[in-house]
């Protein structure tokens, strides 16, 4: 049996199933192994996780914890309870109508990222007059259609993935705090404070960066360097404000204390720098790397709805999963007639009930005429969310 329990009540002679922490880096070569020694606990205390599942046939058990399928059945119904929640305005354009804008948006939004990245390499000083406009123009773009700008995030390459992450994180953010009725002036900058939140990663070595690997407890400290060195810069730049400054400094501290640089608890981080946290762990795990395949949408919501038990702040995560939807667009999803589609658009007053643009036929193994279903209006439903990997689906021609 898998069960979850508590990180103190692991013992010597269980087997880790996983870790429960695809957010955080650790120096342990798998999310699953034996527990050999006392120092082995040691080891995974001081990493800040909190809860770990356990597979009772290859370990010891204990009588406490919580079965995995209990587990699931609990944070289904809480999707289930964050959808039943009203969502509030719908959209001011058609998506048709907003996907060229947003296309053009992305490309720039990746292109100057990519520019600052370069320029903090060479020691050049990075000017805010070419952020400003941009992240303008994103704002416009999700408050028009967040549908257009949103799938977007999943489009990363391995290669670039850092200033790709940064864009995704910045369009995540505006979504997020639209659903948080937001004024204008303060989402402008904390959507700047989130395309900027990892510039410091342009001090950190290409070899820590791009390895393909797990990273040792030194080069995990080196990583986390990146926080002071993106302080650093912004504290320099020329009209940076505080808001900003908060959602870059803060984006990995933690509700409980285990984050960093600060071991920040609560309250003590600001709303925005709590936004941040939730923003970036999302787009981090259901994101492809070198050593880290990418979960599907729905499935890294419920984990950051799981991991809000310790890490996050409980009632943001239940307003950031009705900023995407409990099926986010761009998702691929199996409806019970077996048919495979992507999610293109969000309904407003029902998250469960999105419009897919289905393709594929998962019973017969072909593509089919492609077609709009509303499912608010269609006795199908969402079976499943699948992998674009597993069905040998180019996501770029169906999201981009």
């Amino acid at each position: 049996m898998i069960k979850k329990i508590n990180t103190e009540q692991i013992k010597v002679g269980m087997h880790i199933h996983d870790l429960n922490c695809g957010w955080m880096g650790h120096s342990f070569l798998t999310n699953s192994f034996a527990v050999r020694d006392d120092k082995t606990i040691q080891k995974i205390w001081d990493t800040g996780v909190r809860e770990v599942y356990i597979d009772t046939q290859k370990g010891a058990d204990i009588q406490e914890g919580q079965p995995e399928a209990d587990v699931s059945i609990h944070l289904n119904q809480q999707m289930r309870e964050i959808a039943a929640q009203d969502k509030g305005d719908g959209h001011h354009v058609s998506l048709g109508e907003e996907i060229p804008r947003a296309r053009r948006i992305h490309v720039e939004a990746n292109r100057i990222v990519r520019g600052l990245m370069e320029d903090v390499r060479l020691g050049k000083q990075i000017e805010l007059e070419k952020v400003e406009p941009m992240v303008g123009n994103m704002v416009d773009s999700v408050f028009r259609n967040p549908n257009a700008l949103l799938p977007m995030a999943l489009l990363k390459n391995h290669d670039t993935y850092t200033f790709e992450h940064s864009v995704s994180v910045c369009t995540l953010m505006v979504a997020f705090a639209r659903e948080m009725e937001l004024s204008r002036d303060v989402i402008l900058q904390i959507a700047i404070g989130a395309l900027l939140h990892d510039l410091g990663k342009a001090k950190i070595s290409d070899e820590i960066l791009n390895k393909p690997g797990k990273l040792t407890d030194e080069e995990f400290d080196a990583m986390k360097g990146h926080v002071a060195h993106c302080i650093s810069l912004l504290a320099d730049m020329p009209g940076i404000t505080p808001l900003e400054l908060e959602v870059a400094g803060q984006h990995h501290e933690r509700f409980d204390g285990s984050g960093y640089p600060n071991r920040m608890t609560g309250e003590e981080i600001s709303l925005y720098g709590q936004m941040a946290a939730i923003v970036d762990v999302y787009d981090a795990i259901s994101s492809d790397r070198v050593y880290h395949k990418g979960l599907p949408p729905t499935v890294s919501l419920k984990k950051i709805l799981e991991w809000s038990d310790h890490h996050f702040n409980h009632a943001l995560v239940h307003r950031f999963i009705r900023s995407v939807g409990i099926y986010p667009s761009g998702t691929l999803v199996r409806l019970d007639s077996g048919r495979l589609g992507v999610v293109i658009q969000q309904q407003e007053k029902n998250i469960l009930e999105p419009l897919v643009r289905v393709f594929y036929h998962s019973r017969q193994n072909h593509y089919i005429q492609p077609e709009i279903i509303d499912l608010s209006k269609s006795k199908d439903n969402v079976a499943s969310c699948e992998d674009y990997e597993k069905w040998n689906i180019d996501p770029q021609q169906w999201l981009s």
